[in-house]
């Protein structure tokens, strides 16, 4: 089907998503554990949160869970859109994979290191990517 290329780079950050959702609960259940956290504590209690009683090194996942349901909800949207109108092979599913590729290297450099200037140079660069397939989106429709 012509223009559907670009849904594998969708499918694939979806995906990632998901991995990033199992690192997220894979780390903090037990963190929560070890420091014996009563879970109705932070319901009822709203100056205590996971940010002031887990590790940082621990929440940084869920930082990037979180920022995974931010600027890639627009790459979602604007690749379904380049699909359905016939735009998404080519250069804007090439532009597609390159956006999945560096949205994957914030998450494991945000998850792992979390060196502010290097994640944000990667992030800049995939914003780069996603105003690009924006403009290829509005050019195609206007």
């Amino acid at each position: 089907m012509v223009g559907m290329a670009i849904l594998q780079p969708v499918v694939a950050l979806a995906a990632w998503t998901m991995v990033m959702w199992f690192w997220l609960y894979g780390t903090r259940i037990p963190a929560i554990n070890a420091a014996k956290i009563d879970p109705e504590e932070l319901v009822n209690d709203p100056a205590l949160t996971l940010d002031n009683v887990l590790p940082p090194q621990v929440q940084w996942k869920a930082h990037n869970y979180n920022h995974l349901h931010e600027a890639p909800t627009v790459f979602y949207a604007v690749a379904i859109v380049l699909a359905i109108i016939g735009q998404g092979d080519g250069l804007n599913a090439q532009i597609g994979w390159a956006y999945v590729v560096l949205r994957v290297i914030h998450s494991v450099i945000q998850a792992t290191i979390n060196k502010i200037q290097l994640r944000f140079a990667i992030f800049a660069l995939s914003s780069f990517c996603l105003m690009f397939l924006v403009a290829r989106a509005a050019l195609a429709m206007f």
